[in-house]
């Protein structure tokens, strides 16, 4: 959790890096943004709305790789920012390399979200798409930047060189809910490389991550292996499950869902795990774009 003191000190020091986004943006004069209602898109989306206002366009794409948690997340933040907002249906999962489920399988997702996001912003004349890579994603997999750079998709964050912290405290300074807002990703993130993709499975994982979240739970994941369902907790929540009672409601409502067992992981949640398990490396730490200095 950011302290007080520290989100004041990221502010300062990164200022002159907003500085140059909020440039960058008005000099597009209008933009789409590939809105999911995470932490950086929604922060893309307040900053575009302050310098661009009605030219600045949301657009979130719906599938079953979403939770219903993020769809309602996303109309009400929408509506908050005073953004219009353009929600549409997608379905990667009528791609068969999507749901072959490759290491590669966001750049298909992606591909599938720029091609409709690109469709809509010819249609409506805006200059530009904008998505919510940032600095700190060039260390990371992500195969769905490639697709970014097929369709000419901006990301203002990484070209500012604005970090997830770094985003995180000017979103609490901006009054943003979302300021400490969990990791997020697509449900087909918590199925094993090369185990298909189905709509079957990540109704499964939405309904198994719900049951959690009313339960209280913040940062999880339930990841998918056929008969078990595996749930890794961040550290500071371990402890809740010392009852009880708790670990039986958890293990009767997902067994409800089709699992047939269920899990604890004894190690930690961290984002990345199932890239680590498929032997994939992170890229060095580099950054390709332009950053501020």
């Amino acid at each position: 959790m950011l302290t007080p003191e520290r989100i004041q000190a990221l502010c300062d020091s990164s200022r002159p890096k907003l500085d140059a986004m909020r440039a960058a943006l008005r000099a597009h004069g209008s933009a789409l943004v590939a809105f999911s209602g995470g932490v950086d898109s929604t922060f893309v989306l307040k900053i575009a709305v302050e310098e661009l206002g009605e030219r600045a366009l949301a657009l979130t794409a719906l599938s079953a790789s979403v939770a219903p948690e993020e769809e309602r997340e996303a109309r009400e933040l929408a509506a908050k920012l005073g953004a219009k907002h353009v929600v549409l249906s997608s379905d990667e999962l009528a791609n068969p390399s999507y749901a072959a489920n490759p290491t590669n399988r966001c750049y298909f997702c992606k591909t599938e979200l720029y091609d409709i996001c690109e469709a809509k912003r010819k249609e409506l004349g805006l200059e530009v798409v904008l998505d919510g890579f940032n600095a700190d994603d060039f260390k990371d997999h992500r195969p769905g930047h490639q697709a970014a750079k097929e369709h000419a998709v901006q990301s203002p964050l990484a070209k500012a060189g604005l970090t997830k912290e770094e985003i995180r405290a000017w979103s609490h300074a901006l009054g943003l809910p979302t300021w400490d807002k969990p990791q997020m990703a697509c449900l087909a993130s918590r199925i094993p490389y090369g185990t298909s993709v189905t709509r079957e499975r990540l109704f499964q994982i939405a309904g198994a991550e719900s049951e959690l979240r009313k339960r209280g739970f913040r940062q999880f994941r339930v990841r998918y292996h056929d008969e078990i369902a595996r749930i890794e907790l961040a550290a500071e929540e371990y402890e809740r499950f010392l009852s009880a009672e708790l670990r039986r409601e958890v293990d009767k409502a997902l067994k409800a869902l089709g699992f047939k067992f269920v899990a604890l992981d004894l190690e930690p949640f961290r984002s990345g795990r199932m890239n680590e398990a498929a032997g994939i490396q992170k890229p060095a730490d580099a950054h390709p774009l332009p950053v501020v200095s």
